[in-house]
């Protein structure tokens, strides 16, 4: 026990203050408590501690008599002048008996819990009611307090009941209704608790075996303790609080010296060197003194060299340098360029092997699409091909015969241009069945797909919603419908899936459904040929994938349905074609700059080709993909580009620059592109140019266009320069006109405001 134990008696005199010092001075040892349960403190708390000397024994006793009290005891083992002397000091030590305390030990009945608790002798049973009433959540009135198995009345105090101060008494709870209201023990806290009263042992400094037992009290101070800051850990977050102490950080001893200044902390420093002085000396021989001169040497003078020869020699030398540095420097040069000659030799020959792989690969490309067509693009080609190949015969037989032969020839050609016409929609008829399973393969696929979004760290999450799983579903059914040469028994389950699958809606087209899958049922078990229900499996198939394509049905295809299902938007959305009479979106119609109405569809337009002009546009239309790619790459803002069509960009390529490069005349199509004239203005029909792919990446890479013409001692510089401007004038006033789609381009005459020949009837191989 140090500071932190006081003496709860309040007398001052010498026998007191003689009494208190021993106890402080005794070596403290805690040996028992009352209760473990008991108590809800915090070692971390403040303690105040009431000491009462009970006893002691010398040090040949024994504490072998537990069923013995305390005073009987000090009875036994004292004689009667210490025993007037220890009732003399208990006397002095507690006057005030009131406001001294007790330990009261508790039994709920009938469950046999004890709790200890310490309580102020001056209270009456029903205080202590009233405080376990709060405690245990139980009426005042319903508790019993009993003593030696006898009911306690609510006027008598634990004076009366044979308490003493700092003494101990043990009562008896019960409830008189444990039905409504049990006493059930109090729940011990989670943490660390400590009890209301401790038992120490307390031994003599003069003899070890002799000891005392002391009864020390806990009291809780109210107050928490008061947060001082700390610290988080940075790696795994723990939060670390500095801890509160009763004890004062340790007072260093005063040297007499000043250890903190402020001048120490502000003084300013400055560096500065100095030269130290370096004393030497000299001797020779003197009378007294005699040095050797072995060690000599004889000096004799050279040449004398003057001003003007050193500076000759010198430049002589720089000039020696200067031409073995030159020397370097040009073979340095030299070798430079050789390897940039030979750096250039390899990329000509790698761009010369590139070209005709891209030309073969071309000519592979063309010729696999003429075999095998599968998009309309192809059977474009096809019907250009069939053409040109009329209009070469027919020049042919104009040319060679006349009279009845010629129409003879004619006739011939005009009955075998049909049979390649049949042909060409033969394979057509084929591919769109091909192409028609695919895209419902890939509707179904794209119903089936999974939800997917890009997480922050740039993984991709999946996630499956009822409706993709419904889709998944329909999809696995309907492949299981469609797959061809399978057995008997794995048909009938597949028809028997997709008949529960249709029975959970009742309507028209899944009573037409079950109809037919129970019509090839019974077919089936009749043992019919497969090759006879070719017509009946493919009207399963149609009216389920209708039964697929339905909404209500299928609420993961109303995203992908070209026919809204609102009929306000459809008719607000659709527009009618006067070509075949049909009501379609705005995107399958072609964007006229110069028509007031929609006019043809895209499918009137193209079978309008096919079967009058027969024009293959797919170069142009080539080009002007790549336009279109380059200017988005350019400006985001670009717009023109998008306005203008195929047939717009085959003006300007065919009519405009007359279909061949305006640098190097190089009329392949595959190698041209349309590019600005201006690179930092925008692309439009006024502001542009046909080159070559090469020619435009380098074209593009110029600046001011303007300032390399007109310093190009070139003269094609200032002729291409004022070829383009009469060109643009003209596209530009041709621009607010629409030509007719039924002739050529290449027979359309120019604007009549418009002077300039066309590029086909200039003389531009006299300018380059």
């Amino acid at each position: 026990m140090d500071e932190n134990m006081e003496n709860p008696g309040k007398s001052e005199d010498k026998d007191n203050i003689k009494l208190t010092s021993q106890i402080q001075n005794m070596t403290v040892e805690p040996i028992a408590d009352f209760n473990d349960n008991a108590g809800d403190g915090n070692p971390l708390q403040c303690m105040q501690v009431s000491a009462c000397v009970l006893g002691s024994v010398d040090g040949d006793s024994v504490v072998d008599k537990p069923s013995q009290t305390l005073e009987e005891e000090q009875k036994e083992r004292f004689d009667p002048d210490q025993q007037d002397l220890i009732l003399n000091e208990e006397a002095t030590l507690f006057t005030d008996v009131g406001n001294t305390t007790a330990t009261v030990k508790i039994m709920f009945l009938p469950d046999g819990h004890m709790m200890t608790i310490a309580f102020a002798i001056g209270l009456t049973i029903q205080d202590l009611k009233e405080h376990f009433s709060n405690e245990l959540k139980v009426p005042s009135d319903v508790i019993q307090i009993l003593l030696n198995g006898g009911i306690t009345e609510n006027n008598k105090t634990l004076v009366s009941l044979g308490a003493q101060p700092h003494g101990t008494v043990q009562l008896e709870m019960s409830s008189i209704d444990p039905e409504k209201h049990p006493i059930r023990p109090v729940k011990p806290q989670p943490e660390y608790s400590m009890s209301d009263v401790i038992t120490v042992r307390v031994h003599k400094d003069t003899d070890l075996v002799a000891y005392r037992d002391v009864v020390v009290e806990i009291v809780r101070a109210p107050h928490r303790k008061a947060f001082l800051g700390g610290y988080r850990h940075r790696i795994t977050g723990t939060v670390f609080h500095h801890a509160a102490v009763q004890t004062l950080p340790r007072k260093r001893a005063d040297r007499g010296v000043e250890t903190f200044c402020r001048d120490t902390q502000t003084v300013e420093t400055k560096c500065q060197s100095q030269q130290c002085f370096n004393n030497t000396s000299t001797q020779m021989t003197k009378i007294g003194c005699y040095v050797s001169n072995m060690e000599d040497k004889l000096i004799s003078p050279g040449v004398y060299i003057t001003a003007d020869e050193y500076h000759s020699r010198r430049l002589e030398a720089v000039m020696v340098l200067q031409t073995h540095v030159r020397r370097w420097q040009a073979k340095r040069f030299t070798d430079q360029l050789r390897r940039e000659k030979e750096h250039h030799q390899d990329w000509v020959k790698k761009e010369e092997v590139r070209r005709k792989l891209e030309k073969e690969e071309k000519i592979k490309d063309e010729h696999r699409r003429r075999m095998n067509p599968v998009t309309d693009e192809d059977f474009e080609l096809l019907y250009y091909s069939v053409e040109r190949w009329r209009q070469q015969e027919a020049e042919h037989i104009n040319d060679t015969l006349s009279g009845p032969e010629r129409k003879a020839a004619l006739c011939a050609l005009l009955d075998q241009e049909t049979q390649f016409l049949f042909s060409v929609e033969q394979h057509r008829t084929a591919a769109r069945q091909r192409n028609q399973q695919k895209t419902v393969q890939a509707l179904l696929d794209k119903c089936a797909a999974p939800k997917r979004w890009q997480a922050f760290d740039g993984r991709m999450t999946l996630m499956d919603t009822q409706h993709t799983i419904r889709a998944q579903e329909l999809r696995d059914l309907y492949n299981s419908v469609n797959v061809q040469n399978v057995k008997k028994e794995e048909r009938l389950n597949a028809l028997l899936a997709v008949q529960h699958t249709v029975k959970e809606h009742d309507c028209k087209l899944t009573r037409d459904i079950v109809e037919l899958i129970d019509r090839e049922t019974d077919l089936l078990t009749r043992g019919v040929k497969e090759a006879n229900l070719g017509g009946l499996r493919k009207r399963i198939s149609t009216l389920f994938l209708q039964y697929i394509k339905t909404p209500a049905f299928n609420p993961e295809v109303s995203r992908l349905l070209k026919v809204p299902q609102d009929p306000a938007q459809m008719k607000m959305d659709f527009v009618f074609c006067q070509g075949c009479s049909s009501h379609l979106p705005p995107a399958d119609f072609p964007l006229e700059y110069s028509a007031r109405t929609a006019g043809r569809c895209r499918r009137c337009t193209r079978l309008d080709n096919e079967a009058r002009r027969r024009v293959d546009l797919s170069l142009h239309r080539s080009i002007l993909r790549r336009l279109q790619q380059d200017e988005v790459s350019r400006n985001r803002d670009s717009k023109i580009p998008f306005l203008i069509q195929e047939h717009d960009l085959r003006y300007l390529v065919d009519v405009v620059w007359g279909a061949r490069s305006a640098l190097s005349m190089q009329d392949d199509m595959h190698d041209l592109a349309m590019v600005r004239w201006e690179p930092l203005c925008d692309w439009s029909p006024w502001n542009c140019i046909l080159l070559t792919k090469e020619e435009a990446s380098a074209h593009l890479k110029v600046e001011h266009l303007e300032k390399v013409l007109h310093s190009a001692d070139l003269p094609s510089a200032p002729v291409l320069s004022v070829m383009h401007m009469e060109w643009c004038s003209c596209a530009a006033l041709s621009r607010s006109t629409c030509w007719p789609r039924s002739t050529s381009p290449k027979s359309q005459p120019w604007p009549s405001s418009c002077r300039t020949p066309a590029p086909s009837q200039m003389p531009m191989t006299t300018c380059w």
